[in-house]
């Protein structure tokens, strides 16, 4: 055996036991921990729902991750922008989300999922509460679970998003959201092979916020392990609005507020939403505040959005109808402050933030005469109770799979409209979550002098199929 080939046959020996990108993630008092390595996650991440609203139709067999060209196009983008995390609002769980998962978990970006849908029966309704919290909902999010369960780079699922916007649902809701995390926490512990967090995404309504989390994250009669309570907080946040707002600096954004309110947090607090654009273009200049003296009791966030839906100037990408793709001056900007970020830093274990104890509830914590103070949940409903002992009927559960394409074949442009080549993910070993500032985009996409051509924006497409170069194996240089 020569030597070279013996060379080549160790490397690929050695790439062979790289079978997933990341490791699984733990809930350690206020800190995300890898659970191998033992660094602290910060949370570097952008909303992710390509279509919007639309890119959701039950039995069609498309949503966000059910198109493994999107994905890999995505993915490069994101790695090169230096994302760790997505967040997914809605997702069918009958259809298979296999390559689309395996892309990103191969280049260290983890998954937070919305388990609820716009749809009927799919989520709990302020409005009719008792009707709409059935064993039918739980069995559509039991099966979101599932689908998601087997994939180590799912990071945690949202019970809820916004299900408090107004005073008057901060009176009738949180008892309801507290059942629902005890029923997905149950089902995980009883159907799953690991502990997967569960937490809620709230809205910035002043007068309730404090009360919000000060309810879901306290122990019922003083319980360990209670499993109605949420095990992080995400907090839709739109306050700081760029270098010209009034609103552009730590106090006059609120933000120092938020310091007083979770200050003392006993679980995961990050903002699930942020990224106000009434200055455009977006130059994220909170970003360096947010990954700087709030790391003390934030766990970072994620960017609204990815995708730029039609007229709404959130997106860091544009997407046209002959499926070209374009960078905008907002994910240039995101790029550069994201690279300023001391990544060693921020993975540094807080001994004082992992060690802090849940209070136990009482009425003392609720600040407001309105917000509901009692915590006796209502009872699961009628069957559900055996979804959970003995799992739903024949559930959908994803795996990994192997991806051998890593080069991206849809054309992308820059933001001042010269064609990338050579776009590609780059696959990470082990225990790796992507980081910003290893690869820009002039150094691992190459532009080309060519122009994209007109084209009107649209909402992007996702039907078709995944594509014939995307098979089962991973491919390593």
């Amino acid at each position: 055996m020569s030597r070279t080939f013996s060379l080549i046959l160790a490397i690929l020996l050695l790439y062979a036991t790289f079978v997933s990108a990341v490791q699984n993630v733990k809930v350690q008092g206020a800190d995300f921990v890898n659970s191998v390595t033992s660094n602290r996650l910060q949370i570097i991440g952008v909303a992710y729902q390509p279509g919007g609203s639309a890119g959701f139709q039950e039995g069609s067999g498309i949503d966000p991750l059910s198109n493994g060209t999107l994905c890999l196009r995505d993915a490069a983008l994101m790695q090169q922008l230096g994302v760790n995390t997505i967040r997914i609002y809605n997702l069918d769980p009958k259809i298979n989300h296999d390559l689309c998962v395996s892309i990103f978990n191969a280049v260290g970006i983890y998954m937070l999922i919305d388990v609820n849908s716009p749809l009927p029966n799919q989520s709990l309704d302020p409005g009719n509460l008792e009707g709409s919290y059935s064993s039918d909902y739980l069995n559509h999010i039991f099966s979101v679970v599932e689908a998601f369960k087997g994939y180590p780079n799912t990071l945690g699922f949202f019970g809820g998003n916004e299900n408090m916007n107004t005073v008057g649902t901060g009176g009738t809701v949180p008892p309801y959201l507290r059942a629902v995390t005890r029923d997905l926490k149950n089902y995980i512990a009883k159907n799953s092979p690991r502990t997967i967090p569960v937490g809620y995404s709230a809205a910035d309504v002043a007068e309730i916020l404090t009360d919000s989390w000060a309810y879901l994250s306290c122990n019922i009669n003083g319980q360990a392990n209670d499993p109605s309570r949420s095990d992080f907080f995400g907090l839709n946040s739109y306050t700081w609005c760029g270098p010209t707002s009034p609103t552009a600096n730590y106090q006059a954004s609120g933000y120092d507020t938020l310091l007083s309110t979770f200050g003392d947090t006993s679980i995961p607090v990050f903002f699930s939403e942020y990224g106000c654009n009434k200055v455009e273009p977006r130059v994220f200049d909170e970003v360096p505040v947010l990954y700087g003296n709030m790391t003390s009791f934030m766990s970072g966030g994620l960017v609204y959005e990815y995708y730029e839906e039609t007229s709404n100037n959130f997106g860091l990408v544009s997407f046209y109808s002959n499926d070209t793709a374009q960078l905008l001056i907002d994910y240039d900007n995101l790029q550069k402050q994201f690279n300023t970020l001391n990544i060693k830093a921020l993975q540094s274990m807080n001994s004082s933030a992992t060690s802090i104890q849940s209070p136990k509830c009482s009425t003392s914590l609720i600040s407001s005469s309105g917000f509901n103070n009692s915590f006796n949940l209502p009872s699961i409903p009628s069957g559900a109770q055996t979804l959970i002992d003995h799992g739903i009927s024949n559930p959908n559960q994803g795996k990994l799979v192997t991806v051998t394409d890593t080069a991206v074949t849809l054309p992308v442009y820059s933001s001042g409209g010269t064609l990338l080549k050579n776009l590609a993910i780059k696959p990470l070993p082990n225990d790796e979550s992507n980081t910003p500032g290893g690869t820009s985009t002039s150094s691992g996409a190459s532009p080309s002098t060519s122009k994209k051509g007109a084209a009107g924006r649209i909402e992007v497409s996702l039907g078709g199929a995944v594509g014939t170069a995307f098979i089962m194996g991973y491919f390593f240089l």
